[in-house]
């Protein structure tokens, strides 16, 4: 960790141990744990906790007030919204200490996770999902999938840019902002062109 490489505001709180990439931004009242790993580009908000053990990727947007317990991995390009809850006990109990039950989750590539959406451990997100704002998410997200409510359903699917995707007979559809083509085959959504 070279000091000079990132910038954290002087209220931060970084612990030593951590690895904390290049160009990286780490705003008010933060705190960054021993052993965990930020990649870089990415941006940590006001009064964000990073948890030992958790790994974000290149270019992870965190916004305010999310705790990223241990358990948490977040590959590349992910969007963690304001005040958004990870989770990493099933079964929490205040007087017993469960630490080395911690239960992974995984944010695959590009995935958009809204505000005050919250994440059950054990739970994978899949590339370029979108779970909405509020979302409680109990069972894994496909990749390209838009998710809602509580408890979170699929109500379709979205591009790599989060625009909906409307699939034509031959179940082809365009993304409106970047003319990339997705199929949709077997309940999965493949990015073609």
């Amino acid at each position: 960790m070279k000091e000079d490489s990132f910038f954290a505001h002087e209220t931060a709180v970084i612990d030593k141990g951590c690895t904390i990439g290049k160009d990286v931004k780490i705003w008010h009242f933060s705190h960054i744990m021993p052993h965990c790993v930020i990649g870089d580009r990415c941006n940590i908000g006001q009064n964000v906790v990073v948890s030992p053990g958790v790994r974000l990727g290149v270019n992870v947007k965190v916004q305010n007030n999310v705790s990223i317990y241990t358990g948490v991995v977040c590959d590349d390009d992910v969007f963690l919204g304001p005040s958004m809850v990870f989770t990493n006990i099933i079964n929490p109990r205040s007087a017993l200490v469960r630490k080395e039950q911690y239960v992974k989750t995984l944010v695959r590539k590009g995935a958009s996770i809204g505000a005050n959406a919250t994440v059950i451990c054990g739970n994978e997100i899949g590339e370029y999902a979108l779970i909405g704002a509020g979302s409680v998410i109990t069972k894994p997200v496909k990749a390209f999938a838009l998710v809602v409510g509580n408890p979170a359903k699929q109500i379709g699917w979205v591009s790599e840019y989060g625009h909906r995707l409307e699939f034509d007979s031959n179940a082809i559809a365009t993304c409106p902002e970047s003319s990339k083509q997705y199929k949709l085959d077997n309940d999965q959504v493949i990015k073609i062109a």
